[in-house]
């Protein structure tokens, strides 16, 4: 079986380096599924996310807030805005953010805040997203 190599990468850390057989990604049209030998592609994603399936078989899952998708020859990778494993997300903090962005939202403030609160919400309800994917497979 090949594989290809996946970096994941945000402004703070490297999220993750390793082989993959498949990479799934929330892109601006929809998702993107890279396998080994892809043609060579450079998109935008959306708040959403990466799931890496591994060499094993086994399956690691991402939440990203938005970035850059790059397809080369022999590595995937992602420079994502914000990206978190989704068994290190703090599912109280995240809830706490949602409700933030919920509050912000319905009082129509600013339209800065407005359109700062639509990107949290993403990013959060992503991370939510990861949360239940993550439980769903542990339960499996």
């Amino acid at each position: 079986m090949t594989t290809i190599r996946c970096d994941i990468v945000s402004a703070e850390a490297e999220i993750f380096q390793g082989e993959a057989t498949l990479v799934v990604a929330t892109g601006e049209m929809g998702e993107l599924g890279i396998a080994p030998r892809h043609a060579p592609l450079i998109t935008r994603l959306k708040p959403g996310k990466v799931v890496v399936t591994q060499p094993d078989g086994s399956v690691l899952d991402f939440a990203i807030g938005g970035g850059i998708l790059e397809v080369q020859p022999q590595v995937v990778t992602i420079l994502a805005d914000t990206a978190i494993r989704a068994d290190d997300i703090d599912e109280a903090a995240v809830r706490a953010a949602k409700e933030e962005a919920e509050r912000v939202l319905a009082g129509r403030g600013e339209a800065m805040d407005i359109a700062e609160a639509q990107q949290k919400m993403a990013e959060v309800m992503a991370q939510l997203s990861a949360l239940e994917r993550l439980r769903k497979n542990l339960k499996h």
